[in-house]
């Protein structure tokens, strides 16, 4: 792509004087609870919309929590620094026997073991990130401290994580609560099989939270991710006569509308859990192993683990990835059985999180441009292999919004690049030109009707993109050519013949 971008080069930009990109800000770490992550405004996220509103920080608490349950009861064999290849399917995360088993910790003795942050991360380098800071900082899992003289205690995977996604103390502390009441009642059972939002319904009273209305907000946001679930977005379609959706709808509505009682005695609750219990047993036979479906349905599940990617981010720095991201991925993989996600989904959501962010933190590190270039050799592989209608309308939208994002920029290069931010364009005409290529060659039924005539998607985008910015730059200039000259010509009479001059413009606009 470098070569080819090379052979037809895009040529220098008349605009010299354009002043350079403002400097690199350094973000200094946020309040655990008060932080957002970074939002491109012009970018709409092509994962799909869900049906009942939730916020990124709705989804982040929620996404917490299917990560702590899967993980805190992982089982005890020590994990090795680099990150291993194991499917999310050959780990069975079984509750433990009884509450005192966990006692001790808040977490499993896997979950506990500190991370060698002095070790180089394989997947930072294969796609050629930069450490946090540049060097100039340390990673949240780094072992020693800055400036004090004396060393700190190294994080393990879930503290790390807990920071990674802002989760407060205080949260935290009632999960890991919670998980352990769900585990003293349900002895042996796997916690994939588990409809996690309904048994934190049960165990979590209002004497859990700082307040009342806390308390109300999280039942809220814990019903209406049931409902996304289990009623908008399931795995399997419902049919919308099933009398069992339909009462689990009233149910559901009602309690959004009045604080539902979550005793276990309770009639509401009783109805609720049988309901949502029928839906979730639902299977379209692909999982292998025995799931309860109420988070593996699209969009949910794929907003839901664009969360915990984008936990893979130094909360110090923005555009940087931990250097520990090799143990925390395999960790958030574990998700996969409860979420849905495959090797497919994972690298084609890993490759928007790395373009989101780097149009989300203003355009300035190329890095994780170029990464995102390379998770889409991975998409490409995948794209050729798959018959997934799902996945195929996901890997859609994904590409477009891409590739429409760089061809803003491309289409009239001379307005957006100079001498000074140049080296961005070859990254991003090889990002684009690479998401054509697959929407083209492995989506488009047109491209393999035509394919005998060997259709070449890059030269013919990148030679787009030449003629739109020259057409765009001669317009331009004629414009500036007819303004100087009518100025010019009628000097100071021009407020006399404002008009025609006016139309003249507009003339030599449109015709050029």
């Amino acid at each position: 792509m470098a070569s080819l971008f090379r052979d037809l080069s895009l040529g220098q930009s008349w605009r010299e004087s354009t002043p350079s990109p403002p400097p690199k800000l350094q973000i200094q770490p946020p309040p655990p609870i008060m932080s957002v992550r970074p939002v491109a405004a012009d970018l709409e996220c092509p994962l799909g919309q869900l049906a009942s509103h939730l916020t990124d920080s709705d989804l982040r608490s929620a996404a917490y929590e299917i990560f702590l349950a899967l993980t805190r009861t992982s089982s005890a064999k020590p994990l090795s620094t680099a990150a291993t290849t194991d499917p999310p399917n050959h780990h069975h995360n079984h509750l433990p026997h009884s509450p005192s088993s966990s006692s001790n910790s808040n977490s499993s003795p896997s979950l506990q073991r500190s991370l060698t942050s002095a070790a180089a991360s394989k997947m930072k380098k294969a796609l050629g990130l930069k450490s946090p800071g540049s060097g100039s900082k340390k990673s949240p899992g780094s072992g020693s401290g800055s400036g004090q003289g004396k060393s700190k205690k190294p994080l393990t995977v879930g503290e790390l994580m807990k920071i990674q996604m802002r989760v407060p103390e205080a949260d935290d502390s009632r999960v890991r609560r919670a998980l352990l009441r769900i585990s003293a009642g349900q002895v042996g059972r796997r916690i994939e099989t588990v409809v996690l939002p309904l048994e934190l319904l049960q165990q979590l009273k209002s004497s859990d939270f700082t307040d009342h209305q806390e308390f109300e907000s999280w039942q809220k946001r814990t019903l209406k991710v049931l409902e996304l679930g289990l009623l908008s977005h399931p795995r399997v379609p419902l049919d919308k006569s099933n009398p069992t959706s339909q009462r689990l709808r009233q149910i559901i509505n009602a309690a959004l509308n009045k604080q539902m009682e979550t005793g276990r005695n309770n009639e509401s609750m009783q109805i609720l859990r049988s309901a949502v219990t029928s839906l979730a047993s639902r299977s379209d036979g692909s999982s292998v192993l025995e799931v309860a479906h109420w988070a593996d349905g699209i969009p949910l599940n794929l907003r839901l683990y664009e969360m915990l990617l984008e936990a893979c981010f130094d909360v110090h720095d923005d555009t940087s990835i931990i250097d520990e991201v090799d143990e925390l991925m395999e960790f958030i993989k574990k998700t996969w059985t409860v979420l849905g996600i495959n090797q497919m989904l994972h690298n084609l959501c890993f490759t928007w999180v790395l373009f989101h962010r780097f149009v989300a933190t203003g355009q300035v590190e190329t890095d994780l441009l170029d990464a995102a270039d390379g998770q889409l050799l991975e998409v490409a592989k995948d794209a050729k292999t798959t018959k997934d209608a799902e996945y195929s309308k996901v890997l859609s939208s994904t590409l477009t919004a891409i590739m429409g994002w760089a061809e803003k920029r491309l289409l009239a290069y001379h307005d957006t690049f100079d001498s000074r931010n140049s080296v961005t364009m070859q990254s991003i005409v090889s990002l684009g030109v690479a998401a054509a290529k697959i929407l083209v060659e492995d989506i488009s039924n047109e491209y393999r009707r035509r394919r005998k005539n060997d259709v070449d998607v890059a030269r013919s985008r990148i030679d787009t993109y030449i003629r739109s910015s020259l057409r765009t730059a001669f317009a331009q200039a004629s414009l500036y050519l007819s303004i100087s000259a009518l100025h010019l010509i009628y000097g100071r009479r021009r407020d006399k013949y404002k008009d025609i001059i006016f139309a003249v413009i507009c003339l030599v606009h449109h015709f050029t």
